[in-house]
């Protein structure tokens, strides 16, 4: 890890009292043992490298759909969105982004439009990266329609070692194509449901970057242009 890499990141302010206790334990053990100071201190880092919150260069290309979470795709799979997501009752195409310890956790909205819907689910603290997590988890799910009145959804899926979603954002509010509306601390999934008809432009276990890797394209089919950002 570069040091000056992490440092010259901003942090998110959801971070900033994390930091501040591993900070404070880092301290205390210097005083127990040094060599438990050291690791202190590599986890105190650590934290601050969890919570970083980099600038991104989001696509404004109009139909895009983008990866709302830094990643690896880790489902595609068609599904019926849970009913409080106000997506109808028709399987979609849901695309999973599954987040590991060390992915930045800051999500973005994977297009600009109207929140119409927030439901939050209370649930288990399952691998995030099974298939079942998205039933059974703690899960927080937002809607969000487009000025076309397309409709897409996102839902943040807390995983193993996660045990705290934060949404930002509330029904009625605008968000722009890429714009933070929440994370989730330590290790987590979110899935995206596509509108119908609607295929993907990523596959299984590649990489994806919030507010850049584009996930589909609401006009033209997949094959016919690239997946990387404009």
């Amino acid at each position: 890890m570069n040091m000056m890499k992490v440092i010259a990141v901003p942090m998110h302010p959801e971070g900033r009292k994390f930091v501040a206790i591993f900070a404070a334990v880092t301290a205390a053990l210097w005083l127990v043992w040094e060599p438990l100071f050291w690791l202190g201190l590599g986890l105190t880092i650590w934290c601050y490298y969890f919570f970083r919150d980099p600038v991104r260069s989001v696509a404004q290309r109009p139909g895009l759909i983008l990866s709302p979470a830094d990643g690896v795709v880790s489902l595609i799979t068609k599904t019926v969105p849970p009913s409080d997501m106000q997506l109808g009752d028709k399987p979609l195409m849901r695309v999973s982004v599954f987040m590991n310890v060390f992915n930045c956790h800051v999500n973005r909205a994977p297009m600009a439009g109207t929140v119409v819907a927030i439901s939050y689910n209370h649930g288990k603290f399952l691998n995030a990266s099974l298939d079942k997590a998205s039933e059974h988890n703690e899960r927080n799910s937002i809607t969000i329609e487009s000025a076309d009145k397309t409709r897409i959804g996102v839902t943040q899926i807390a995983g193993l070692v996660a045990r705290r979603i934060v949404c930002f954002t509330k029904v009625g509010a605008h968000l722009g194509v890429g714009e933070r509306f929440g994370l989730i601390r330590f290790g987590s999934r979110l899935d995206i449901f596509l509108p119908e008809g609607v295929e993907p432009a990523v596959g299984l276990g590649q990489t994806a970057v919030a507010g850049e890797t584009i996930l589909a394209r609401l006009d033209a089919p997949a094959e016919d242009w690239p997946i990387q950002p404009v």
